[in-house]
């Protein structure tokens, strides 16, 4: 089972095979095992993974990070449900050359935020016809509810705010492999911003 954290480092584009691909660079960070989770004592089997180094970490966590053998300062945590947890120890380091060129990954981040956005918008309303009649109404959304409930209904399409909400890309496949620079050429867009962190998963 492949898995990581990579922090989105931009866009570009390379020639795969003749054709020109849009592609996402990710820039993958220095992974370690924190903690192993048994399905007998804690419910479930998962391996805890932290990530994002940085100068000075949390006091709370220094104690169990120096017990694992883990120097670095890190100050995110998550966790990766997996069956079988034999391969892994605690202290262990989790890097980019699990990866090859080919391999389809599932990669999970945080959107860009857009605050609040409109219909047409935020759920592709065409809005209304530019034609006599109409004024100051041609991105307004139309009828919201019938006379009978005297409410709108829940779920319906409004304005609101758009964006900020955990997308999962699907199915994406690694283009490149720079291990020299730690970084993977994933093709197609991926959610969040410049300097988002993403959560890569094998398919």
């Amino acid at each position: 089972m492949k898995f990581i954290f990579g922090e989105k480092i931009g866009m570009s584009r390379m020639y795969k095979e003749g054709k020109l691909e849009a592609v996402t660079l990710i820039r993958i960070g220095n992974c370690f095992v924190t903690r192993l989770l048994d399905a007998k004592k804690d419910g479930y089997s998962a391996i805890q993974v932290g990530y994002k180094i940085v100068k000075k970490g949390d006091g709370r966590v220094k104690g169990s990070l120096n017990k694992a053998g883990i120097k670095e300062n890190l100050s995110s945590f998550a966790e990766f449900r997996i069956e079988d947890l034999t391969p892994f120890k605690i202290g262990d380091k989790i890097d980019i050359s699990q990866f090859k060129i080919g391999d389809s990954l599932s990669i999970s981040g945080v959107s860009k935020g857009k605050g609040f956005a409109g219909v047409m918008k935020r759920h592709g309303f065409h809005g209304a016809p530019h034609s006599h009649g109409h004024k100051h109404d041609w991105r307004a959304p139309g009828s919201i509810n019938s006379g009978h409930p005297q409410h709108v209904m829940k779920g319906r399409r409004m304005g609101g705010r758009m964006g900020g909400e955990n997308v999962t890309s699907k199915n994406s496949s690694v283009l490149d492999i720079n291990v020299n620079e730690n970084v993977l050429a994933v093709k197609g867009a991926l959610p969040g911003k410049v300097g988002t962190w993403l959560r890569i998963r094998g398919n």
